[in-house]
């Protein structure tokens, strides 16, 4: 399995890792209980250890339950995401990503946001000089 494809998730994998990295860690039976549509015990056990093989979540035994929790922090995990969206959407251009962000209308960002934004901008490319 390439990189890539352990990286992917599958719209179920997500949810679990949601609910993973909400709760900081969970039985089997808690992302169970916490999952839309719930799915049967087998086949939540059976997507956790995808998770885990795919190197997404560990897992540790306490007595006859074992207690799953993510391997990466959400951030790191965002950021391969975000990667995925640019190099899918945006021809792999962060610029372009950055654009389509800032010019669709329901953004939500303050003038506060946009200042922060700004600031980021400007110290990026003293860095690069």
């Amino acid at each position: 399995m390439s990189r890539t494809e352990r990286e992917m998730l599958s719209r179920r994998e997500r949810e679990i890792m949601d609910i993973l990295y909400r709760n900081g860690e969970s039985s089997a039976s808690e992302v169970q209980n916490q999952l839309a549509d719930t799915p049967s015990y087998s086949a939540t056990r059976t997507f956790l250890t995808i998770l885990a093989n795919k190197g997404h979540v560990q897992f540790r035994q306490e007595g006859r339950k074992y207690i799953y929790r993510p391997c990466r922090s959400k951030k790191s995990m965002g950021g391969i995401a975000l990667k995925k969206v640019i190099s899918t959407f945006y021809d792999g251009s962060p610029v372009k990503a950055f654009a389509g962000l800032l010019e669709s209308s329901d953004t939500g960002l303050t003038p506060e946001d946009y200042q922060r934004l700004s600031k980021l901008i400007k110290k990026g490319a003293k860095g690069k000089k």
